[in-house]
């Protein structure tokens, strides 16, 4: 968990500063409004449930999602959602990740491995099902589209 979470602390603590700094500012630069909207992303990602918490391997595979930017090219309301399905599809398809963890309790080159294949080169991802979040969800090509739309 401290291998994944490091990053996720560093970044929310960043997130914190520049939400301060945010109120006071009318126009942010196109860096700053994506820090800012990453942040927003990884505050709702560690929304859990109060009656159904997370198992440690959850815990690191969302926090792992988050911090890589996988998360960045979806809206903060479908982020719930999204790892909802991804979890789903990890354990249906790919139970070793949850049991690799599980044996080591450490988040391995193994288990990292599992993840970007599924992530793929461009930092995809795909999820099951039949909502409108089963598509490819490309994060370094999104964020390049975004930022065009932008201007």
């Amino acid at each position: 968990m401290k291998q994944v979470a490091g990053k996720l602390k560093l970044e929310l603590a960043q997130f914190a500063e520049l939400e301060a700094f945010a109120q006071f500012a009318s126009d942010l630069d196109k860096a700053t409004h994506n820090q800012f909207a990453r942040g927003q992303r990884l505050r709702e990602l560690l929304k859990q449930s109060q009656s159904a918490p997370l198992g440690v391997e959850e815990q690191i595979l969302t926090i792992y999602t988050g911090t890589n930017g996988y998360t960045d090219s979806l809206e903060i309301g479908q982020i719930r959602k999204f790892l909802v399905e991804l979890r789903t599809y990890l354990k249906t398809n790919k139970p070793q990740f949850q049991e690799i963890i599980s044996s080591t309790k450490t988040f391995t080159e193994e288990a990292e491995a599992i993840l970007k294949e599924y992530s793929g080169t461009e930092g995809t991802f795909y999820t099951s099902g039949t909502s409108s979040l089963n598509k490819l969800i490309t994060n370094r090509h999104a964020q390049l589209i975004t930022c065009i739309d932008l201007f």
